[in-house]
């Protein structure tokens, strides 16, 4: 059964009228004549009674219209609450992204975005492995990555570049000294990123020394400031401990690049109001504070 014939059904039915019906609809009175005759023909009964004044149901057309009615009302309000058919933004947005960046990065920026946007509410899932958005069922994830995305085909929007810099606790420095040059820094120990290849920029560094391996970010920062060893943080993670004179950053000169931080979703042909806010929100806000700044 066409639901858009019982739509102008029922229509019809309440106006009592072929020509206010059509008025009402927008489209002409010849196009609601052949919709009620296409619909009597398909259901074998007459609907209306017609007259040059009046139209009026048939016993058959009440009998459907108080099936019908109802029916297309609840099927109305319902696409018409869907979240992404609302003007303001709504509903809830599934977010994933690295424990580091989500940890730092989103309380403040969701703090901003709902005084803004109430109606939208989120489920985050932080984590350090590389999740499938589509299989997984999230709408958006903060990524940093490498000069090139590792799945290509998701809508990316580069926030921010990230680059990491040598940083030591000062009871560490005073134990074991500052290093002047990069061919110091084989001289010293080191807390390093598992999955962190040694930038090619910087001389090879030897296994004689102490390392200390892990695969969080936040623990290499907090076993730099425990005075562990020199460590390669993100400018960003370590801002705060440079500027509390918990972290000294090592050979002031030499930045690493190591990528972007990234805003992915999955393509759509209609992408859901509740995406579109948060990307452009988030976009706006590494606009006015990238992570990294070029004035050296």
């Amino acid at each position: 059964m066409d639901l858009n014939l019982l739509s102008l059904f029922a229509t019809v039915a309440e106006c009592e009228s072929f020509s206010t019906a059509a008025d009402k609809l927008g489209v002409r009175r010849s196009s609601v004549s052949r919709g009620i005759a296409g619909l009597e023909r398909s259901l074998g009964v007459q609907l209306f009674s017609r007259t040059t004044r009046h139209v009026a149901l048939t016993t058959a057309g009440k009998a459907l219209y108080g099936k019908v009615a109802p029916q297309l009302v609840a099927l109305r309000e319902a696409v018409g609450s869907l979240p992404e058919r609302e003007e303001q933004p709504s509903g809830e947005l599934r977010v994933t992204a690295p424990t580091d960046l989500g940890t730092w990065l989103l309380p403040a920026l969701l703090a901003g975005f709902t005084l803004r946007y109430p109606s939208v509410q989120f489920d985050i899932r932080l984590t350090n492995r590389l999740v499938d958005l589509v299989a997984e069922g999230f709408d958006i994830a903060l990524r940093a990555s490498g000069p090139k995305l590792a799945d290509s085909s998701l809508v990316a929007k580069k926030l921010s570049d990230i680059e990491m810099q040598i940083y030591a606790a000062p009871d560490y420095l005073s134990r074991s000294g500052t290093p002047r040059t990069t061919e110091d820094l084989d001289e010293h120990q080191w807390v390093r990123m598992r999955m962190h290849r040694w930038p090619t920029t910087l001389p090879s560094v030897s296994q004689k020394h102490q390392h200390i391996l892990g695969d969080d970010i936040l623990f290499i920062l907090e076993a730099v400031r425990a005075g562990l060893g020199l460590g390669m943080l993100p400018s960003y993670l370590a801002r705060e401990d440079v500027t509390a004179g918990t972290l000294v950053r090592v050979l002031p000169r030499v930045c690493i690049d190591s990528g972007a931080l990234y805003l992915v979703h999955p393509p759509a042909q209609h992408v859901p109001r509740k995406i579109l806010a948060f990307r452009d929100y988030v976009a706006a806000h590494f606009a006015a504070h990238p992570l990294v700044s070029r004035v050296k």
